[in-house]
């Protein structure tokens, strides 16, 4: 069987789709239009972090601890937001978090201390949190319904949101405040918000046949599946660690420690975020061809190769090469990780590992942030390269497990 054919069974129980009805299609759509404003919203944010940090006369470990704040509230969100998807639906929870998100990214302009900007962050990463867990839950309610591999689609709308953010915040960087243009990132969001909520609000979660299936699946997987589950959430947890790092110190880095102008700074997010929109798109080629192992060895082979240069390179385009190779290599690991997960232990599979990886995204800009201070930016960096390599070696070393599934 084809390992594509093979994905779609483990992931969907289905290997012959069905047409979507047009309240899945208006779904669908609602939906991506959510994970696309998350990813602009979040890349709109990160890109003026070197102007914020100016403003509030951070150090490096001040602000590395001021943006531990987005990681506190997201972390103790998403315990919270699972409850709440279950007792009021994951449609409303989505634009509950969604207005509070568009809000929250207008404060951080409005601070003048570490610890006010920490305590903004809070807020904002309780929407961050809230919203990832919330639209997950919904997009795989919707995936079920419409029975079709559509998952990697709603993960590159985020990349692309993250891209035009990133794109955006380089034109006006130079131009508007960081209070005007945050602010005006937050009424496009409250906009966006307004339109996509509105179809998520009046079309319940679809109900299917597999509910009764995915609760029997639900059940705990063995000590040795358990273990196997947690190598993959480590190698979910060692991809997400990079986005998170260069979604955070990437523009930083540009700009403090190569001399490049605010625009050019913002565009290394860009960059990183635009090949892994790429990557994304062309995953289910990488899969059908090299399988699972080889794409995930490949990836964290070439992302740890792409950010030794980026972290290292003594001029800005060669650093805007090697964050474009670092996307590239980290753009499939996740899903492909994640994936397995729940291959080998159901929903409980899928969770765990999905903790791994938003652990490793929210808490690798804080430590980051600490490493620069005890030594420098570039070589804290390089620690993304070092997780690469961890999570190809992981990879490689559960090929035998991977395999099995084929």
């Amino acid at each position: 069987m084809p390992t594509l054919n093979k994905i779609r069974t483990a992931l969907l129980g289905e290997q012959r789709p069905a047409p979507a009805a047009p309240a899945l299609r208006r779904l669908r759509i609602a939906i991506t239009l959510f994970f696309a404003l998350d990813g602009f919203l979040f890349a709109g944010w990160v890109v003026r972090i070197p102007a914020i940090k100016e403003q509030t006369g951070a150090s490096a470990g001040a602000l590395g601890m001021a943006l531990l704040g987005v990681s506190a509230g997201a972390v103790a969100t998403m315990v919270l937001t699972g409850r709440l998807c279950r007792r009021f639906g994951s449609h409303p929870v989505t634009v509950a978090a969604a207005v509070l998100m568009s809000a929250g990214i207008a404060l951080p302009p409005l601070t003048h201390s570490a610890l006010a900007l920490g305590l903004v962050l809070l807020v904002f990463g309780a929407a961050y949190g809230g919203i990832n867990v919330a639209m997950n839950s919904a997009a795989v309610d919707l995936v079920a319904a419409l029975r079709r591999p559509v998952m990697p689609g709603f993960h590159a709308a985020f990349s692309l949101g993250g891209m035009l953010g990133a794109g955006l915040g380089g034109l006006v960087a130079g131009h508007l405040s960081p209070t005007r243009h945050l602010l005006i990132l937050g009424l496009i969001g409250l906009a966006v918000t307004a339109v996509a909520g509105r179809i998520l609000l009046a079309h319940p979660a679809p109900r299917t046949e597999r509910a009764g299936a995915a609760a029997a699946a639900d059940r705990s997987p063995s000590g040795r599946g358990r273990r196997t589950v947690a190598l993959f959430g480590v190698i979910a947890l060692c991809t997400a660690y990079g986005e998170g790092a260069l979604a955070d110190w990437g523009a930083l880095h540009l700009q403090q420690d190569l001399g490049a102008r605010a625009g050019v700074a913002a565009a290394g997010y860009s960059a990183f975020a635009l090949a892994m929109t790429l990557g994304r798109l062309s995953g289910t080629v990488l899969l059908e061809r090299l399988g699972q192992t080889a794409t995930l060895v490949a990836g964290g082979t070439a992302a740890a190769a792409g950010m030794l240069l980026g972290s290292l390179a003594p001029t800005v385009w060669a650093a805007l090469a090697g964050f474009a190779i670092t996307g590239l290599g980290l753009a499939n690991a996740f899903p492909v990780a994640v994936g397995r997960a729940g291959e080998l232990g159901g929903p409980a599979g899928v969770a765990a590992a999905s903790t791994f990886g938003y652990g490793g995204m929210l808490l690798g800009p804080p430590v980051i942030g600490l490493l620069a201070d005890a030594s420098s930016l570039p070589v804290a960096l390089t620690t993304v390269a070092a997780l690469a390599a961890v999570a190809a070696a992981v990879a490689y070393a559960t090929r035998r497990t991977v395999a099995g599934a084929r």
